[in-house]
């Protein structure tokens, strides 16, 4: 087996007694104290989350925009600079290579965060598109660190430690920032539903951050916060996760980001041609999302049942709701089993617990009132 790699907090996790495991290659904290607790404190205060195995790739050059609108689904010409965009990028199928977020810097300066277990085919596959424009593409990733703060005290604990005006920096929007003395590109982005920042860095400066932020948190109700409760925090959100709703066989149409595939953006992109045909011909499958009233959760490929007793698809994300108190989820379906429209409660999909029938009521997400600044 290969080394595990290690983000620069690895040993202010282990000191602040963070249960570390192995994600997508990496040396991550799942949870500190309790992935409940640590749930209900970014909902209720605010949450440290080292997200620092992101990767981060600048896009350079005369043509760095048009190729990056030809890479991705979404509209990359609407950027000017201190916005962010959400996008998928798209094989020619209309599969899904990941979900990004792109940074417009300055004029031909672009920014990309990507996922960290696809880092190295996201490269590739950028550099191969990028063939027949002016651009370069730069990895950054191990340049950078990534503390995320998340919650509804999140950017007063930010902006206790800097001068910046963090009130002027709107939802999807961006800022240079000095925080407790350390150059930061300070994004109102996030994965868990909540208001927030999310802080670039300089992966030296990790450490300093990392405790500047918990020090000033702490009377404001911040705790660590580790991978368990990013996953819960970002389903009880309805967010996608790569490799979950999101795959080189799901589409963004089929996972329900419609809103992220401009057609007509009057550039041509990867997938636009098959993603146009399924939009013509709908998906004939479909992620949904569900809740069962009850405290079990519901696993990963676990088969949904359709009214008789065939499977219809497979459960692809699952987990407890601290905050509802019972489990849910979201499912890859049969188009046909489920009624037109983002809520389908007569749908009569079931999924068999160790011999008990659960019935799924799907929901339109979030699961819970999410409130963003």
């Amino acid at each position: 087996m290969s080394e595990l790699k290690r983000t620069p907090l690895r040993e202010f996790h282990a000191a602040h007694g963070g249960r570390l495991v192995d994600f997508a290659g990496w040396e991550m904290p799942v949870q500190y104290r309790s992935i409940l607790e640590e749930h209900k404190s970014v909902r209720r205060a605010a949450g440290l989350f080292d997200v620092s195995h992101m990767g981060e790739v600048d896009v350079r050059g005369p043509e760095a925009g048009a190729f990056l609108n030809y890479l991705v689904t979404n509209d990359v010409a609407k950027l000017y600079p201190g916005r962010v965009l959400y996008s998928p990028m798209c094989y020619p199928s209309g599969g899904v290579v990941d979900d990004l977020l792109v940074y417009l810097r300055g004029p031909e300066d672009y920014f990309l965060c990507i996922n960290a277990g696809n880092i190295d085919k996201d490269l590739a596959w950028m550099r191969e598109q990028a063939a027949k424009f002016k651009v370069t593409i730069t990895d950054r990733s191990a340049d950078y660190a990534l503390l995320a703060v998340q919650g509804p005290r999140a950017a007063e604990i930010v902006q206790s430690l800097t001068g910046a005006k963090l009130g002027l920096v709107k939802y999807y929007h961006f800022t240079e920032a000095t925080v407790a003395g350390i150059n930061c590109l300070a994004s109102r982005t996030g994965y868990t539903g909540e208001d927030g920042f999310e802080l670039y860095h300089s992966a030296g400066d990790a450490v300093a951050l990392a405790g500047a932020l918990l020090a000033a948190g702490v009377s404001r109700g911040l705790e660590l916060a580790g991978l368990g409760a990013r996953d819960s925090l970002r389903l009880e959100a309805g967010y996608p996760l790569y490799g979950h709703e999101i795959t080189a066989d799901i589409s963004p149409l089929a996972a329900g980001l419609g809103w992220t595939v401009k057609l007509d953006k009057g550039a041509d992109f990867n997938g636009r041609a098959a993603l146009r045909a399924e939009k013509q011909n709908g998906s004939p499958r479909r992620i949904v999302f569900f809740k069962t009233g009850d405290r079990r959760i519901v696993r990963a490929d676990t088969p949904v049942l359709g009214p008789d007793g065939a499977a219809v698809g497979r459960v692809v994300s699952g987990t407890l709701s601290p905050i509802l108190n019972e489990a849910i989820g979201s499912a890859l379906v049969d188009a046909r089993s489920v009624p037109a429209g983002d809520a389908a409660p007569g749908a009569a999909l079931t999924v068999d617990i160790r011999g008990t029938k659960l019935p799924l009521h799907l929901v339109k997400p979030p699961f819970i009132e999410l409130k963003k600044s």
